[in-house]
């Protein structure tokens, strides 16, 4: 199959939309349960951490700029165990899409459409994604493209209506939160906001034009995608308030719903759901997409689309017994996903790099021992 280039710029749409993710529905209420009125300043905490991260993931990438993250894994650890490391990070990546299915069943189901089966959302929007993942990752990063100048004009106009509603007194008193509970709550954040972006190396470098760009846009789409979801648990808070804000499933939705424009302009929020499905489409294909395409390269197929339909198919099944209900759910996310994703998106890159640079200095003073061998064989020669 020939391989597949995007540009750096539409590698940045792709991580400031991945960034996002899921995040934009549950972040709000997920770390200001812990962390109150000061859910913000853990959340910016958070964003900051997640750069360290990203330089992290980037050194990774560099150890071998010509593969990806599941052909590093071979490449660095060797056949057998680069495949173990491997497979089990596919598995992760593949619940994770099972479960992102959930979240767009459950929150249609919740909000939109009561009487509707979460497995009729679940099925449409999965289609939507096998599709994607067929026409492949060029095609993909146009369809970002299409959607980010729409996700930043509603947005926009989001942030615009609801402002009237700020009441300052919500944010007040700062610095309240201990600091057990601002640690817990700036985990919950990078757990769900940048831990995952190790799935982006499965693009960068080797399916990046411009290598040098394509760093750069990973920092400008991760800082952005963090100042848009600090924006959102800002305005939760100030509008809805602390308790109201962590006692709610979906609370920038409750946002949206309060929107009331001179008594005129009101219920729109389901064109602002437009914004949430967006981003959750961004990672939903970012995890399918790399669990179809790693699988193919471990079972050394050179054509990733015909395991398409039966993975599409077993991702639905597993949108339906992932969470038995979002009281699990919620307790999944908040507390297993955090150690579960540490293992898989920090202690393996970390791993693989300190490997990888174990053998880049063996291989050189190897490198340099045998022209020093070669002149004392022709000095003794002579």
């Amino acid at each position: 199959m020939e391989k597949e280039i995007i540009s750096s710029r539409q590698f940045t749409i792709v991580t400031f939309l991945y960034s996002i993710g899921t995040a934009i529905l549950i972040i709000p209420s997920s770390i200001t349960g812990a962390a109150k009125q000061d859910a913000w300043i853990a959340a910016s905490i958070g964003v900051l951490l997640s750069l360290l991260l990203v330089k992290l993931f980037l050194t990774l990438a560099n150890q071998t700029p010509s593969l990806n993250f599941i052909e590093a894994n071979e490449k660095i650890l060797g056949r057998f165990f680069g495949k173990i490391t491997a497979i089990c990070f596919l598995i992760m990546t593949f619940l994770s899409a099972g479960e992102l299915l959930y979240f767009i069943g459950i929150f249609m189901k919740t909000e939109v459409m009561p009487e509707t089966p979460t497995l009729a959302f679940a099925l449409l929007f999965s289609i939507i994604i096998m599709y994607a993942a067929y026409l492949g990752i060029e095609t993909f990063a146009r369809s970002a493209e299409i959607l980010f100048p729409m996700f930043i004009f509603i947005f926009i106009f989001f942030i615009i209506s609801i402002s009237p509603q700020i009441t300052f007194e919500n944010i007040q008193p700062l610095l309240e939160a201990t600091k057990t509970s601002m640690l817990y709550s700036i985990t919950r954040f990078m757990s769900i906001f940048s831990f995952p972006l190790l799935v982006l190396l499965m693009l960068y470098p080797a399916s990046v034009n411009v290598q040098q760009a394509a760093q750069k846009g990973l920092y400008i789409g991760t800082i952005l995608g963090g100042v848009v979801l600090i924006t959102l648990i800002v305005l939760s808070i100030l509008v809805l308030g602390p308790e109201n804000t962590a006692a709610r499933t979906f609370p920038s939705y409750a946002l949206a719903q309060r929107i009331s424009i001179g008594n005129f302009l009101q219920r729109i929020e389901i064109i602002m759901a437009f914004m949430w499905i967006s981003s959750i489409y961004i990672r939903t294909f970012m995890y399918f997409y790399t669990t179809v395409v790693g699988l193919a390269q471990i079972l050394k197929i050179k054509d990733h689309r015909p395991l398409i339909l039966p993975m599409g198919i077993i991702v639905i099944g597993l949108s339906q017994i992932v969470h038995p209900d979002i009281v699990h759910s919620t307790n999944y996310n908040n507390e297993i996903w955090p150690i579960f994703s540490f293992i898989f998106t920090i202690l393996l890159p970390i791993l693989l790099l300190i490997v990888a640079v174990i053998r880049n200095r063996k291989s050189k003073a190897q490198n340099n021992e045998t022209p020093q061998q070669e002149t004392k064989n022709d000095n003794q020669k002579v």
